[in-house]
């Protein structure tokens, strides 16, 4: 039972996830992505190449961008991962 419901978690965060991946059609050049998408683009960045893979409208960085913040978002994502911009570790 417990196997089911992880499983279940697992595919019901990967149907979540996809909905939201860059190149999806959902940000056009008079509604860019921002500094929150970035960030949220960055974290699912791994995600978004497999998928990229086998569909070809999905990027892994989104081309319709407000320009800097969007890139400062996206790359504090990808290299913080979660948690890995902690300063100080136990």
């Amino acid at each position: 039972m417990d196997r089911k419901v992880k499983l279940l978690g697992i595919i019901l965060c990967c149907l979540l996830l996809s909905g939201c991946m860059p190149g999806d059609g959902s940000y056009t050049e008079d509604g860019p992505a921002g500094f929150f998408s970035g960030v949220w683009h960055g974290w699912i960045a791994p995600i978004s190449l497999i998928v990229g893979l086998f569909r070809d409208h999905i990027r892994v960085y989104e081309v319709n961008n407000t320009g800097w913040w969007y890139d400062f978002g996206f790359y504090m994502a990808i290299i913080s991962g979660f948690g890995g911009l902690s300063l100080f570790r136990k």
